[in-house]
């Protein structure tokens, strides 16, 4: 490897594309970009293909020029990373990244986040044809897979990759624009006073957010200074509105439209729980974390994708997802204990510092590259290919 480290981040273009409005932080976050942010501050040498230009943080010495360079696969040889991160492990990026790794005796990495549902349909269909004609390739050629979280973790399982090149690093957290302190005049402008119980997500049938007005209006609705605040959009408003109201709650519930990205921060940090009463792995537990930056203490579904963001009886509490009872008994219980509130406050900034952050995904990545890189590459050249696996397009 070179003294600064050359990586190539790759994502699919086609995928990149099923989003109307073309934006990556769509289906995972900002992770490329804060990614690529991180190891620049390192040294790295980094350069992003398969993106929008601008949206990945780049070196500026990296240019390319004559008509071999003009294209994606060109530029990327021209380029010559020492590592190559590719994200979904059975896109047409991890195949290129294959590819490119044999050529120039370059390590793959592999970034596997497990879309909920297994993504569109279109995103299924996607994945189904990346393992037919590709995936024992990619599987052949990848040092590494870095897991979002369990569940992505046993995706990369039974996608067939070796249970020791899998490593779970979660996805990061901005600590910096996400910290305790902030505040919001959304609040203000829903003339909501008295502490608050937020949820920040979609709101369809079946997501859980039943139990959580249940368990409210059990609990904390029959007190003047607590605050129910549902923000989010979704096909089942209409009918938690009218399960609010009937359980004659409706003034100490409020509803708000998922805030811009900017004022995010500030409503989380007014609040004082975060909820997540999900009913399973559909939510990827996002808000959670930026919750704990903020310094709030948490209440989420003890699912396998979100239990490894949250110490249980530390950071927050792990409620049984779809259990009325158990919310009920999780609310009244962080609600009376300012105490215990404070010190998983504390606990939930701490480990957001320390283990969520872009710095910790990125101490994260470069123990994954070190790894990785100890490894001899399993075979070499276009001898696979030769042996009947795909040729490129």
């Amino acid at each position: 490897m070179s003294e600064s480290p050359r990586v190539a981040l790759l994502l699919d273009p086609l995928t990149l594309s099923l989003d109307p409005s073309f934006n990556l932080r769509v289906k995972w976050g900002n992770h490329a970009p804060a990614l690529a942010q991180e190891l620049l501050g390192r040294g790295y040498t980094v350069r992003g293909f398969g993106a929008l230009p601008g949206l990945i943080p780049r070196s500026s010495e990296v240019k390319f020029e004559g008509r071999r360079a003009s294209a994606w696969w060109g530029k990327l040889r021209t380029y010559a990373p020492d590592i190559l991160v590719a994200y979904d492990a059975l896109s047409g990026a991890a195949f290129r990244g294959a590819r490119m790794a044999r050529k120039l005796d370059a390590t793959l990495v592999l970034v596997e986040g497990a879309l909920p549902g297994g993504g569109t349909w279109v995103e299924r269909v996607l994945a189904r044809m990346g393992e037919k004609f590709f995936g024992p390739y990619v599987r052949h050629t990848a040092r590494a897979v870095v897991a979002f979280d369990e569940v992505a973790r046993r995706q990369a399982l039974t996608e067939g990759f070796a249970p020791e090149i899998v490593r779970v690093v979660p996805h990061g957290v901005d600590t910096q624009t996400f910290r305790p302190g902030l505040t919001s005049p959304l609040v203000a402008r829903q003339r909501i006073r008295g502490r608050i119980l937020l949820h920040v997500g979609r709101l369809s049938k079946g997501c859980g957010v039943e139990d959580l007005i249940s368990a409210f209006g059990r609990t904390l609705a029959q007190r003047s200074d607590w605050n129910l605040v549902l923000c989010g959009e979704g096909p089942g408003q209409p009918e938690m509105r009218a399960m609010a109201d009937r359980l004659g709650i409706s003034a100490r519930v409020h509803w708000m439209d998922f805030p811009r990205r900017e004022e995010l921060p500030g409503l989380i940090g007014a609040s004082s729980i975060f909820a997540t009463p999900a009913r399973d792995d559909l939510v990827l537990g996002r808000q959670i974390s930026r919750a704990m930056a903020c310094g709030l203490p948490v209440l989420v579904s003890d699912l396998p994708r979100l239990r490894g963001l949250v110490i249980h009886e530390q950071t927050g509490l792990l409620v049984e997802p779809g259990n009325v009872e158990a919310w009920t008994e999780a609310i009244r219980r962080v609600a009376s204990s300012p105490v215990a509130r404070d010190r998983w406050a504390m606990n939930g900034r701490k480990k957001a510092e320390t283990e969520l952050s872009w710095q910790a995904v990125a101490d994260g990545f470069e123990a994954v590259f070190a790894e990785a890189c100890g490894h001899a590459l399993s075979g070499s050249g276009e001898t696979q290919m030769e042996q009947g696996r795909p040729t490129e397009a």
